[in-house]
Formats: structure tokens, C-alpha cells, sequence
């Protein structure tokens, strides 16, 4: 299973979700790192400390840091937003398949249709 942050901007039935389905989610106010307007670079940097998958829907930003930091990170899941949460851990949770490795990895879950 995944270690993953959320960030603050990801919704919290998704968060909880995928617990049930296993994982091991930090969001960003269990770390203390919420409504603080904490740049995205801090976010990344955080995520990558932790050593966990940061999840966001604010993908355009995290895909550019991505890109600047040569990919050291643990993993980006960068998501649109998806009303059905339930849905959007199972595509999560499908994603990740059987590895346990992401790091430098970039994965992508979009809303159906």
C-alpha cells in the first residue's frame, strides 16, 4: 500500500477512502501544514521528506515543480476533481497496481468521461 500527503486543496472523502482501502494518507492539516498558504515548492519539499506520494488536484503547478526538480520527489498523483469520491480512491488505489515504488513518478487519475 501507498503512503501518501494530501494536499490541503484534496478532498477528505477521498482521504478517507483510501484508509479503508489501505493506505497510509498524512493530510495536510494532520501535519499542521493547513491554512497556512504554504507555497506549492514547500508542499513538494514536505511531501518528499515524508517520503510520501503527494496527491493534488492542482495539477498544472506540481507537474511544473515536477519538471523543475528533476523529478526528486516520492511520487505525484495529480487528479482532477471528481465528485465521486468513492470512485476517484478506487481509480487511485487501481493506479498504483501492486507497486510500492514511485519515486520520480508522475501518475495521473482523471475523472471518467
Amino acid at each position: 500500500m501507498a503512503r501518501f500527503y494530501s494536499n490541503e486543496n484534496f478532498p477528505l472523502p477521498v482521504v478517507e477512502a483510501l484508509r479503508v482501502l489501505g493506505h497510509d494518507v498524512l493530510t495536510s492539516l494532520e501535519a499542521g501544514n493547513a491554512n497556512a498558504a504554504t507555497p506549492d515548492a514547500e508542499v513538494h519539499v514536505f511531501a518528499a521528506a515524508q517520503k510520501r506520494v503527494l496527491m493534488t488536484v492542482n495539477r498544472l503547478h506540481f507537474l511544473r515543480l515536477h519538471r523543475e526538480n528533476d523529478g526528486d520527489h516520492a511520487g505525484l498523483c495529480l487528479c482532477t476533481f471528481d465528485p465521486d469520491f468513492s470512485g476517484q480512491a478506487q481509480r487511485i488505489h487501481k493506479c498504483l497496481g501492486e507497486e510500492e515504488d514511485f519515486r520520480g513518478r508522475v501518475l495521473r487519475v482523471y475523472r471518467p468521461g
